[in-house]
């Protein structure tokens, strides 16, 4: 056994353990055993659980999203105050400054990464309980998946495609001329494209609605605007090496990463921009205050009528020749 396969034993256990409950489910519900409905619905159960485990993670990466924009100001003045200077104590310089910033204002640039890093062990986890299902399904897996469990789930079908194929396998085995799954082929490449277009919808939502005008001013911007059109790609490209059960797992998961994402836009939007004005307008016509939103994503106090002077007292006969006026 390597080393791969010892870390990832413990979160196949808890991979089995998931998609076992899920489908004890709902077969109790009365749906079959063996049906590829029951065993793509128990994907479904595992990505409620994981992803409901995740959302402390989501609040934390929102807050540190909005330090991120806050500081953007900043880090845009270190990285002018070295424009064009190429040499070894200018870069060093400029790099220490940049970490010094993050750590004073405890920021983190990859923090919008962090929800996806922490998917990964879960995707290959799925990936390798698939596998082993397939190839050992006398054995059952690691934990509670049981002989009987682990040979419904390698041959479960949805829609006439086989859970544990992959599009680039029925690829190969078209152009060598082999028995292929063009019923397979056609499902692959329909989430593949779903899974690509959710990502790229995800991703416009933060770029065109919920930055402020000094971000989109920032090289964190044009940083964004990269992540716009490269993650798509990674999925388009990754996709196709996928078990179709490890890809509902992904397009599942981007379905409730775009729906989180919209209601946190819509909700705590960021100060300044275009997502923060529209949620300004709706409290607006509802005639309700606005709240506004702190940097940390937690709502500040309701606004009230003050005067910037401070207030003196006032004597009765002055306010007597006040009142006359």
């Amino acid at each position: 056994m390597d080393i791969f396969s010892i870390i990832l034993w413990p979160i196949k256990w808890v991979i089995e353990l998931i998609l076992v409950a899920f489908h004890s489910l709902w077969t109790f519900l009365g749906l079959p055993f063996d049906a590829g409905l029951t065993w793509v619905l128990s994907i479904v159960g595992l990505v409620v659980v994981v992803r409901a485990a995740l959302i402390p993670i989501f609040v934390r990466q929102i807050k540190s999203q909005r330090r991120m924009l806050e500081v953007a100001p900043q880090l845009k003045k270190i990285q002018d105050k070295y424009k064009g200077k190429k040499d070894q104590f200018s870069r060093e310089a400029m790099s220490r400054e940049t970490m010094e910033l993050y750590k004073r204002t405890g920021t983190n640039p990859l923090s919008s990464c962090l929800p996806l890093l922490l998917q990964m062990p879960i995707f290959f986890g799925l990936f390798s309980v698939l596998n082993d299902a397939t190839r050992n399904a006398e054995r059952g897996g690691v934990g509670v998946l049981t002989p009987a469990l682990a040979e419904s789930f390698s041959n479960a079908t949805f829609l006439g495609a086989p859970l544990n194929s992959t599009f680039i396998g029925e690829w190969n085995a078209m152009i060598a001329g082999a028995p292929f799954s063009a019923s397979t082929m056609i499902v692959a490449v329909t989430m593949i494209i779903l899974m690509t277009a959710s990502q790229f919808i995800t991703q416009l939502q933060i770029v065109s609605k919920n930055m402020s005008p000094e971000t989109k001013a920032s090289p964190m911007f044009r940083q964004q605007r990269i992540l716009l059109y490269l993650l798509p790609l990674v999925f388009a490209f990754s996709g196709v090496a996928f078990p179709l059960g490890v890809m509902f797992y992904w397009l599942v998961s981007n379905f409730w990463t775009m729906g989180q994402q919209f209601i946190v836009i819509r909700n705590m939007p960021t100060p300044g921009s275009d997502a923060a004005k529209a949620r300004e307008a709706r409290l607006a016509r509802k005639g309700k205050l606005v709240v506004e939103t702190k940097s940390d994503g937690e709502d500040a106090e309701p606004q009230k009528p003050t005067t910037t002077q401070r207030q003196q007292p006032m004597s009765k006969n002055r306010s007597k020749k006040q009142n006359r006026k």
